[in-house]
């Protein structure tokens, strides 16, 4: 029987990133070291193709697991090393073979080139004892299994299995975002894709006790866990009472700007702790066009307080496929629960879809918003979210 003793990681997109793909591959590697840096005597090896992780009776379904969920791996295979030595190749696909049923397929990719056989003369060696054999056929086309082959200086690298990977960049390559985090749907969605393209990410939360639960605070803490374990499984979540603040704005401005002026003054405020916690942008979930606020005219009239980069990575996607991918990334489920956040719990009738800069500046003059916005930001409570603990820490 077979007995895959290293898993092959492929790359993927990073193998299209020239000069700065060195940069890449090192940070991937350093993400899957910390995913699996509690398992005992790992070897990690990196060429300029792969990572190879020696697994030295680990066990492989947790490796599986964990590989799943880290951005910039393509694909991953659990392989079975032999020498470079044909009768040894084929001997060991032979076994492999005996393990699978039904129609089959060989591919063999020479890497070393210095190599007797190139990749067609090896697919057919394999396949010709494996035909004589056993009782399965051929089919290039769909094969109920493959067998892959991999030859290298260092060794030949057998499988017939082929795992899909989390595809984009390693998490934290392109810098880091703060996310303004809800307990809705959408937020923690755009969260999973900066990180898949890159961004390590910290969050923001707005709450308004005690208009606001505690439920509602845990509910976001539990989204920030789930969400953390596509970068590591930490992720920092800054909780900004925004209750005096809020009550302010609905003192002095018309409701039907309120929703407005309050993403305004979100804006402000994540915009200072970002630059303290050295984010390099903001991100949110908004849709274009899914609410009142986000129209484009909102999102212009919200964007006029900073220069501030502001990514929304959702802003194409329609409601279904937020959904369909919130299920996925398994957040949908604490999404949903019935906890109300600040930007519920004051929902004005007739929101302005169309609103004037100029108008949300004469609004916001009618009071000091600056020393509201200051208090927030004197007064933020940094909770570290761990994937199997929290805990708390005050700036």
């Amino acid at each position: 029987m077979i007995k895959y003793d290293t898993v092959l990681i492929r790359y993927g997109e990073l193998s299209t990133k020239g000069k700065n793909r060195k940069l890449f591959v090192t940070k991937l590697l350093n993400n899957i070291k910390t995913s699996l840096d509690d398992l005992d005597n790992l070897e990690y090896r990196q060429t300029y193709e792969r990572i190879y992780i020696k697994l030295n009776d680990n066990d492989p379904k947790v490796i599986e697991s964990r590989l799943k969920d880290i951005f910039g791996i393509s694909s991953f295979s659990f392989t079975q090393k032999v020498d470079s030595n044909i009768d040894m190749i084929i001997e060991a696909c032979y076994q492999a073979s005996l393990q699978q049923s039904g129609t089959f397929k060989v591919i063999a990719r020479r890497n070393d080139k210095s190599f007797p056989y190139v990749s067609d003369q090896i697919n057919r060696m394999v396949a010709t004892k494996i035909l004589k054999e056993t009782d399965h056929k051929v089919d290039v086309h769909e094969p109920d299994f493959k067998i892959y082959i991999e030859v290298f200086e260092d060794g030949t690298y057998i499988t017939c299995n082929k795992i899909e990977g989390a595809h984009g960049y390693p998490t934290g390559i392109n810098g880091k975002s703060l996310m303004l985090l809800s307990g809705g749907i959408d937020s923690p969605v755009a969260g999973y894709l900066m990180m898949k393209r890159g961004i390590a990410c910290e969050a923001i939360h707005f709450a308004a006790p005690p208009y606001t639960s505690n439920m509602a605070r845990d509910k976001v803490l539990s989204l920030a866990k789930i969400i953390s374990k596509y970068q590591g499984g930490t992720m920092k979540v800054h909780i900004i009472n925004f209750t005096a603040l809020q009550k302010a704005i609905y003192e002095h401005c018309h409701d039907a700007y309120a929703i407005t002026i309050m993403r305004r003054m979100m804006m402000r405020i994540a915009k200072e702790i970002a630059v303290k916690q050295h984010c390099l942008a903001i991100s949110t979930g908004e849709s274009l066009g899914q609410v009142a606020s986000q129209t484009l005219e909102s999102v212009q009239c919200i964007n006029e307080v900073t220069n501030f980069p502001i990514i929304r990575p959702l802003v194409t996607y329609d409601k279904e496929e937020i959904i369909n991918l919130a299920k996925k990334i398994s957040t949908y489920e604490t999404s949903i629960l019935p906890y109300e956040d600040c930007c519920t719990i004051f929902d004005p009738k007739n929101p302005v879809t169309k609103p004037s800069v100029h108008k949300a500046q004469e609004l916001e003059n009618r009071f000091d918003y600056q020393a509201y916005i200051q208090e927030c930001i004197d007064t933020v409570e940094t909770i570290c979210v761990n994937m199997n603990e929290v805990e708390e820490d005050f700036l």
